[in-house]
């Protein structure tokens, strides 16, 4: 399969690109600053663009299968000013699965279901920017014609992978407070192989 793979350079990101070429899957990333990839392997095509620009995007997609976004929001707004050009241009590809990595705060609040939980007493932290950037592109997936599904971690250390976790479809497991970086990758390179949450968000939390 052919992978397009954002967000390659970061903590989740790098990670996905490693199952993928682990699993033979040919893989491109598109990344501001090629030399942060420190993998060499005949499968991995680099190249070097921005997300914020669509002639860069529009060569990144050619010939994909699927995207997987692990694009973060790291204090810019490049997450959604990004994800306009990524919908348009996989529309315009004919390309119609995307996989990407969101956060707790845009599942259901299970205190008060009409909210997101980062608009809720259910979510303890204290700024809620990254939530709403991530409710912006959920919004964006929700009004396209792609088969998304939105990966949902909880709080995020790098941890090991223990490979057992919780998850549920638009809410947070009960009780949930923490997943790994590792678990929260291999889960999210999985979806490239089911529809099990297709159109969904998904919960994920030991």
């Amino acid at each position: 399969m052919n992978l397009l793979i954002l967000g390659a350079t970061g903590r989740v990101g790098s990670q996905i690109v490693t199952h993928a070429l682990h699993d033979r899957h040919h893989v491109t990333v598109l990344v501001r600053t090629p030399e942060k990839i420190q993998i060499k392997n005949q499968n991995l095509t680099i190249l070097q663009g921005n997300v914020l620009n669509k002639d860069d995007i529009l060569r990144a997609m050619h010939g994909i299968d699927i995207v997987i976004s692990a694009l973060n929001t790291d204090g810019t707004t490049t997450l959604p000013e990004s994800m306009p050009l990524i919908i348009e241009v996989m529309e315009k590809e004919g390309i119609k699965r995307i996989i990407t990595i969101g956060t707790a705060g845009i599942l259901q609040s299970r205190t008060t279901p009409n909210l997101l939980r980062y608009q809720s007493s259910e979510s303890k932290r204290k700024s809620t920017r990254a939530a709403k950037e991530h409710h912006k592109v959920y919004d964006m997936l929700k009004h396209s014609t792609l088969e998304w599904t939105i990966v949902c971690p909880t709080y995020l250390p790098d941890g090991e992978r223990i490979g057992k976790y919780r998850i549920e479809r638009d809410f947070l497991p009960n009780d949930g407070v923490e997943i790994s970086v590792p678990d929260t990758a291999e889960f999210t390179f999985r979806q490239i192989k089911t529809s099990d949450y297709i159109k969904s968000r998904v919960g994920i939390a030991y």
